[in-house]
C-alpha cells in the first residue's frame, strides 16, 4: 500500500497535488486574461474622457477573486497532503514506525469522516451546504486510493499494418469497478432525501427541556435524549405529507438493504484471521454451550421457541450470543472442507447434518441482526477488519457500513414523525368517537399503524416472517408432531437472508 501510494503521487494526476492545483489556477488565470488587458491609447482616452476606465476599477477586484480561489487551492492541497500523509504512516505521526496497516488507517478514515459529517444530523431536513461540500470532497479523496487497484485483463489490438495482437492491460479491479459506483449513487440517493425535506413545515422539532418539549415525548424518544421531539399538528399530517414520508420510507429501505448486501458480501469475502481461529474451542458444542447446541442440533427446531429460551435482554447478552453462533458457524465449515481425519478438528457427526447445523445457526444469526438492528460489530467482523490488509475490501467495507449507518438513521427520523401523525391522529379520532359515541373503521387501522412504528412491536411479529416460509408450513411447525421424520428448513443463501429482511442493523462507530 505505501509503495504504491508514494508511486502514485509522482505518477497519477490524483495524486500529483502541485501539477493538479497548479494547471486548474493557471486554467482560471488564463480565463480571466481577456479581462485584464491593457485598453489602447484611443480607448484610454475615450474612457478618461468618459470619467474613468471600468477595466480599470474592476482590477483590484478581479485580482481579489483570483487570489482567493488561489488560496482556497492551496489549503485543499495541503489539507490533502496531510491527511495522505496520516494514512502512509499508518496514523503514527511521530514516524516511529507504530502505525496500523493502510487497509486499517483507510478504513478508520471513512469512518471518522461519516461520524464527524453525519454525527449532527438530528433532523429530517437538507444537509448544511458547508457540511455537504465537506463530505463530497473529502469521500473523493479517500475513494481516489481504488483507482490504483488494478489488475490485468486480455484486450486486443490493431497493428499499422492490420495484424490484430492479444495483449494485457490493466482495469480497475472487478469488485471496485461494480461496487464503487453503486455506492456513489447510495450515497447521491440518501442525501437527496434530506433535500427532499426543504420547506415541508407540517412538523418540527421542539427544544426537549422546554415545556412543549415535554408534552411531545413518546415511546419512540423518551429514552433518544439526543434527539429533539417532533411535533405535528393537533389533527395530524395531511395525506399528501404522509404519502410522501411512507415513499421516502420506503426509497431509504431499499438503499440500505443494498448497503447491507453490499457489506455482508464484502466481510464474508475477507479472510478470518488466525488469531481469530487459534482462539475458538475444538466443537461447536463448546461454543455453543449445553443449551443453545441442544435446542439448536434436535430434530425437530423451531426459530421462534428457540429465540425465546433466551435472555436477551440487554445489549452484551444478544452480542455474546450472536459472537457464540458465529464461532459456531466457523468450526461447522472448517470442519466441512476438512479432509484430514486425523487431525484435531475432526468429529463424529456427519457432513450432512453439519451443513443443517449451519443453516439452522445461520437463520437465527440473520434473524438477531434483523430483531436488533443497533448491535455493536460482533467479534469476527471486528477481528477481520482489524488484520484485513486488503485496501478494496477496506474501502468497501467502511463505505457500505457508514451508508447503511446513514440509511438507519434516516429511516429512524421518519418512523419518529409517522408515529407521532399517528398518535395525534389516533387522539383526534378518540375524541369524535367520545362526543359521537360510534367507533370508526380509521380506528383499527390507527392502532395498527401506531403498534408497527413502535420500537416494541418487533418482538410481536413472528420469526418465520422474516425468513420467507409459508403460512402453511408455519402452521405445520406450531403443533409439534409425536414422532416426526427429519424437517430440513428450506435453505437460503446469506445474501437472500439479507434481502427478507423488514429491519436493519446499524452498526456503532469503532472508536
Amino acid at each position: 500500500m505505501v509503495p504504491s501510494l508514494e508511486r502514485g503521487t509522482s505518477i497519477s494526476s490524483s495524486f500529483n497535488f502541485d501539477r493538479m492545483f497548479d494547471s486548474s489556477a493557471g486554467k482560471e488565470q488564463q480565463q480571466q486574461q481577456p479581462h485584464l488587458v491593457e485598453p489602447s491609447m484611443s480607448e484610454s482616452q475615450t474612457q478618461d474622457s468618459l470619467g474613468g476606465s471600468p477595466v480599470e476599477s474592476s482590477r483590484p477586484m478581479t485580482s481579489r477573486l483570483i487570489s482567493r480561489r488561489q488560496d482556497k487551492q492551496q489549503s485543499d492541497t495541503e489539507m490533502m497532503k496531510d491527511k495522505f500523509t496520516k494514512l502512509l504512516l499508518g496514523e503514527d505521526m511521530s514516524g516511529g514506525g507504530k502505525g496500523v496497516a493502510s487497509a486499517l488507517a483507510l478504513s478508520n478514515a471513512i469512518t471518522n469522516l461519516a461520524a464527524s459529517i453525519f454525527g449532527e444530523q438530528t433532523k429530517l431536513q437538507p444537509m448544511a451546504p458547508d457540511r455537504k461540500a465537506r463530505w463530497k470532497k473529502e469521500i473523493d479523496w479517500l475513494l481516489s486510493v481504488t483507482d490504483h487497484i488494478v489488475e490485468f485483463v486480455p484486450s486486443q489490438q490493431m497493428s499499422k499494418d492490420g495484424v490484430c495482437t492479444e495483449i494485457m492491460v490493466t482495469r480497475q479491479r472487478c469488485d471496485l469497478l461494480m461496487n464503487i459506483p453503486a455506492l456513489r449513487k447510495l450515497d447521491a440517493m440518501l442525501i437527496d432525501t434530506l433535500d427532499n425535506f426543504r420547506g415541508h413545515n407540517e412538523f418540527w422539532y421542539v427544544s426537549r427541556d422546554s415545556e412543549e418539549g415535554k408534552q411531545a415525548r413518546n415511546d419512540r424518544t423518551k429514552d433518544k435524549w439526543w434527539l429533539p421531539p417532533v411535533k405535528v399538528p393537533s389533527d395530524g399530517l395531511s395525506e399528501s405529507s404522509r404519502r410522501m414520508l411512507h415513499f421516502q420510507k420506503d426509497s431509504v429501505s431499499q438503499v440500505q438493504k443494498a448497503a447491507m448486501a453490499i457489506n455482508a458480501q464484502v466481510l464474508s469475502e475477507m479472510t478470518i484471521p488466525d488469531s481469530y481461529i487459534e482462539s475458538l474451542p475444538k466443537n461447536g458444542r463448546v461454543s455453543l454451550g449445553d443449551t443453545l447446541y441442544k435446542s439448536i442440533t434436535e430434530e425437530w427446531f423451531d426459530p421462534e421457541q428457540f429465540l425465546s429460551t433466551l435472555d436477551l435482554s440487554t445489549e452484551h447478552k444478544v452480542l455474546d450470543v450472536k459472537n457464540r453462533i458465529e464461532a459456531s458457524i466457523v468450526i461447522w465449515k472448517r470442519k466441512l472442507h476438512l479432509k484430514d481425519n486425523k487431525s484435531s478438528w475432526g468429529s463424529a457427526v456427519s457432513l450432512e447434518k453439519r451443513e443443517l447445523f449451519e443453516e439452522r445457526a445461520e437463520t437465527i444469526l440473520v434473524l438477531l441482526k434483523q430483531k436488533f438492528p443497533g448491535l455493536p460489530q460482533s467479534s469476527l467482523d471486528i477481528s477481520k477488519i482489524q488484520y484485513n490488509k486488503d485496501v478494496g475490501h477496506a474501502v468497501l467495507e467502511s463505505y457500505s457500513r457508514i451508508l447503511e449507518s446513514l440509511g438507519y438513521t434516516e429511516m429512524s427520523r421518519i418512523e419518529d414523525v409517522l408515529y407521532a401523525d399517528s398518535l395525534a391522529r389516533k387522539q383526534c379520532t378518540d375524541e369524535e368517537t367520545s362526543d359521537g359515541g360510534i367507533a370508526t373503521e380509521m380506528d383499527s387501522e390507527l392502532g395498527e399503524e401506531t403498534e408497527k412504528l413502535d420500537p416494541q412491536y418487533s418482538s410481536k411479529t413472528t420469526l418465520l416472517d422474516f425468513i420467507g416460509w409459508s403460512d402453511n408450513s408455519s402452521k405445520g411447525l406450531s403443533e409439534k408432531p409425536p414422532k416426526s421424520p427429519k424437517l430440513t428448513p428450506k435453505k437460503f443463501s446469506y445474501l437472500e437472508k439479507l434481502e427478507n429482511l423488514n429491519g436493519f442493523r446499524s452498526p456503532k462507530d469503532r472508536h
